[in-house]
């Protein structure tokens, strides 16, 4: 089954929705603002997706900006801070199996289908 890590107010995680809605595929949807992934979830999406904590990050949210910037973090931080305040985490997050893509475009969707 295919998992959508979704955001309904961006553009970018709709169009992730919509995607997979016109390939016919059977997907799950986790609005993931509304129920924070824990740590070791998102430490099992960045081992799918094969990227570091910190490239998990929006680093232009204001939450990042005010709290994160200017600090030295560990990547456990990172995560905690993930954990936290889940609109730090970069958007729409697809996963199929051990394969995960942040769908930006929205194309690399079909990289992992």
């Amino acid at each position: 089954m295919i998992t959508i890590y979704h955001n309904a107010r961006c553009s970018k995680s709709r169009d992730g929705v919509c995607f997979l809605e016109e390939t016919k595929q059977e997907f799950e949807i986790i609005n993931y603002l509304e129920k924070s992934p824990k740590k070791r979830e998102i430490k099992s999406l960045l081992k799918k997706l094969k990227i570091t904590p910190i490239e998990l990050v929006r680093k232009k949210e204001p939450v990042w900006i005010e709290n994160f910037k200017y600090l030295e973090l560990t990547d456990d931080q990172i995560i905690e801070a993930m954990v936290k305040f889940p609109t730090l985490i970069e958007r729409p997050i697809i996963v199929n199996g051990n394969k995960a893509v942040i769908a930006r475009p929205t194309e690399k969707i079909k990289d992992i289908l």
